[in-house]
């Protein structure tokens, strides 16, 4: 940024009357300098001199014309300096109107929030393939489903080593190639645990989700463990692609078939948190607001003789996510309780069950997913249809980390437990999205 720049917006301040634009701190006379305080709406001079730059003395540097070592700016952080052309002069640089405290804890709230410059397979096991051709693939998968037997490798080989784009892609292709549906064709070619992986790869991220929403809600009984784990961890861009996508496929809105199979409080927790209306403005910590709501939640359960739901709701459901991993934080020091022990006291059942994995979500997504990967394969028996579900779902989103977050708590990888605990072409299907060992 240009020395005298404003530090909020960037822009340079309004020429001073019969002056050129300074590319450097322009610390010229005190006139310029009232004239630079003019232009800011009173930033400048004053604001210096309250600040203490501008103070002649102490160490300079000669590659900067800011001021004293001991005495840096806080914007550019170079110490500050004597202008070489007039001796004595006050750096014109315009000064935050609030304590530079506040700004580095608006830049470290940036940070929480991750690196926004990578790109968003940074973390995913299946990216594009580099020498995409989806006729190639499409012909090779027609090869493929009509062999004796099937050559299911070649099929698994292709559709888990390109994106859900290419995959689109090839779906397309093949239906030109042979007027037929590519789902259509696999499902009747495979079979199993492998068929329900393909067929789910060759969704959209959207369809896929939509699809097993509704498979959780679809006849007698609801799939409680579907329903809280898809809604409580997709993101508002997410939600408001599977509502849009949920009416296109079934008729129907996603909330009315939400409504009609669940009930009380857990209802209006799924339904709430479906909207995908929870804030997303993380540019400043609210410390006050994060007391507030600690406190709220405290007062609303723990504290009192029964659990105010609708409290806990409208917190959890409404804030954005940073911001609730500091009001959990905040809340220990009014709980003799974290917020999951509390949950658990005081609520039960498929409520207790979906505030749980809430909170499990809000505090790290990532392990949130490892945990639910390693409950599938524990014990005796597979639990396949989360094991698909997570891997299928997460290979283009986040799976580096879920890995890194399993091998971290459980001491051996997300591909050794996969291996040990599935085989042959289905085994080889889920290997390829883990995306090898670690």
């Amino acid at each position: 940024m240009l020395c005298n720049a404003h530090p909020i917006c960037g822009q340079l301040p309004p020429r001073p009357a019969g002056g050129c634009q300074t590319l450097v701190c322009p610390a010229s006379v005190s006139q310029k300098a009232d004239e630079s305080e003019a232009a800011w709406g009173g930033w400048g001079a004053s604001r210096q001199a309250a600040a203490g730059w501008g103070v002649p003395g102490g160490g300079t540097r000669p590659d900067c014309r800011c001021g004293s070592v001991q005495n840096p700016h806080p914007s550019c952080h170079h110490p500050p300096s004597l202008s070489p052309e007039e001796p004595g002069a006050a750096c014109a640089l315009p000064q935050f109107p609030f304590k530079m405290s506040t700004v580095h804890e608006i830049l470290g709230k940036l940070s929480l929030e991750g690196d926004h410059s990578l790109p968003p397979t940074a973390y995913a096991t299946v990216k594009a393939y580099a020498n995409f051709d989806a006729d190639r693939d499409a012909a090779a998968i027609e090869t493929a489903i009509k062999t004796k037997g099937v050559d299911e490798l070649t099929i698994i080989n292709i559709l888990t080593n390109r994106s859900n784009e290419q995959r689109q892609d090839i779906a397309f292709a093949y239906q030109r190639r042979t007027k037929k549906e590519l789902a259509a064709a696999l499902k009747s070619a495979l079979s199993g645990h492998l068929e329900a992986v393909i067929l789910g790869l060759l969704k959209t991220p959207a369809q896929y989700d939509a699809s097993e929403l509704k498979a959780a809600m679809k006849g007698l009984g609801t799939d409680e463990d579907t329903l809280i784990e898809i809604i409580c961890s997709r993101t508002n861009q997410k939600l408001c692609e599977i509502n849009k996508v949920y009416r296109e496929m079934y008729k129907t809105d996603l909330e009315k078939d939400i409504v009609s199979d669940t009930s009380g409080d857990f209802r209006k927790l799924m339904v709430s948190l479906a909207k995908g209306k929870r804030s997303e403005d993380t540019s400043v910590i609210d410390y006050e607001l994060i007391d507030i709501d600690a406190r709220d939640l405290y007062d609303a359960g723990v504290k009192r003789k029964g659990t105010d739901v609708p409290k806990w709701i409208n917190i959890m459901t409404e804030r954005s996510i940073p911001h609730l991993q500091k009001v959990f934080e905040r809340y220990k020091s009014y709980s003799p309780y974290d917020m999951l022990e509390s949950i658990k006291k005081e609520v039960k059942g498929d409520l207790e069950v979906a505030f749980v994995n809430l909170v499990q979500c809000i505090q790290n997504k990532q392990l949130y997913f490892a945990d639910r990967l390693y409950d599938s394969m524990k014990g005796k028996g597979t639990r396949d249809k989360i094991l698909i579900r997570i891997m299928v779902s997460r290979s283009e989103v986040d799976m580096l980390k879920i890995k890194s977050e399993f091998k971290r708590k459980y001491g051996k990888s997300l591909y050794y437990f996969i291996q040990q605990d599935t085989k042959g072409d289905y085994q080889r299907a889920l290997l390829n999205l883990c995306g090898g060992e670690d």
